[in-house]
């Protein structure tokens, strides 16, 4: 056999020997791609995305756009030949295994997680999209969770409103740890609580609910062994004066959070906020309507602009990224707050967009 000829199979066997192999072995990766985005304004599955009833309401026109990533699941092994082609494919980002799913979480964990944040975000974005519009809230503390084997299990579930501890009123949910620890391990505490089911059903009434009832816990000693505990979290809820409904499946994460609180707005307000307009963005939100930075930046860029959208709402913290890689046609829009958004809104319906708070890279 020629030299040349053996040298050019030689290098062949050796490309496809590495191909295969490229095929065949993983590596600790997962991609990142631009997901879906939904209207807040919109329908989504045949229903409206947000339904509000109990207050008047007035009709919107136009695009409020929350925006997704498509992510590869836990359990998806990705080979060497899929990591280089999303390398190199400009719409999706290859990272490491761990950034998605750390500490070996499984799919099912990271669901959980993450449908536990959608639902936190829905709840803050009602609040702050009331605060926006001057309307009072309600907060109330509450068992969020319960330990297993715990002195208040079976005592207290989850849902219950605390009212008080040892008679103390309770404020914050802060004051419900303050009170306990200021018992001794092993000595009594009485918190007096509204009863989930009928927290529930006076909230479902828009009422304040009149039932409650005391319930005395002896406590034990923390696992640092430092204090007094009976064994659950509290956590915040709260009362809204008329009903809001957030309807959408299949989402996770808290990021959609100042979408649906602009739509909310848009809803409850006369005036349209976009005019018409493609308007995309993203953020979480918290009850006081602060926008903090998420996840994928990029990816949800080239969703929305893949969608139609002409304007892009995007959190502070993460305005250096998207100004390093923003796709053609798609104006960045900086925001901290809520209110930072709704007057970025009012500008563009005034056409003063030389006003805007723009994103700049570094």
């Amino acid at each position: 056999m020629p030299r040349r000829t053996a040298t050019m199979l030689a290098s062949t066997l050796v490309l496809i020997c590495l191909l295969i192999a490229g095929v065949l072995i993983p590596v600790p990766y997962a991609e990142m791609s631009p997901g879906p985005t939904v209207n807040t304004l919109g329908e989504a599955r045949g229903e409206p995305v947000l339904q509000i009833s109990g207050h008047k309401t007035y009709p919107t026109d136009g695009h409020l756009n929350m925006t997704t990533v498509r992510v590869t699941s836990a359990d998806y092994k990705m080979n060497a030949v899929e990591a280089v082609y999303g390398w190199l494919a400009h719409d999706n980002v290859v990272v490491p295994h761990d950034t998605l799913y750390p500490d070996g979480k499984t799919e099912e964990e990271s669901s959980q997680e993450n449908a536990e944040e959608f639902s936190q975000s829905q709840e803050s974005a009602k609040v702050a999209a009331l605060g926006e519009l001057g309307i009072p809230v309600v907060a109330r503390v509450v068992v969020g969770t319960v330990v297993k084997g715990a002195p208040a299990e079976g005592k207290l579930h989850a849902g219950d409103v605390i009212k008080a501890v040892d008679g103390v009123p309770i404020k914050e949910q802060a004051d419900v740890a303050k009170q306990v620890t200021k018992r001794k391990p092993g000595q009594d505490v009485e918190f007096t609580i509204v009863p989930a089911k009928e927290a529930a059903a006076a909230e479902k009434a828009h009422k304040e609910p009149t039932v409650t009832r005391k319930v005395v816990i002896r406590t034990t000693t923390s696992e640092e062994g430092d204090r007094a505990v009976v064994g659950i979290q509290a956590g915040t809820d709260h009362v809204f004066p008329f009903t809001i409904d957030i309807n959408l499946a299949d989402v996770g994460g808290p990021s959609a959070g100042l979408m649906f609180a602009l739509g909310i707005v848009d809803k409850l307000t006369p005036e349209s906020l976009t005019e018409g307009r493609f308007i995309a963005g993203t953020g979480t939100i918290d009850d006081k309507g602060e926008v903090g930075p998420i996840g994928g930046i990029e990816m949800k860029l080239v969703g929305a602009r893949n969608a139609g959208a002409e304007y892009f709402l995007t959190p502070a913290d993460n305005c250096e990224a998207a100004a390093a890689d923003t796709p053609a046609g798609l104006t960045l829009i900086k925001v901290n707050t809520i209110d930072d958004a709704t007057k970025s809104l009012e500008k563009l319906r005034k056409g003063d967009t030389k006003a805007l708070p723009s994103c700049s890279k570094s």
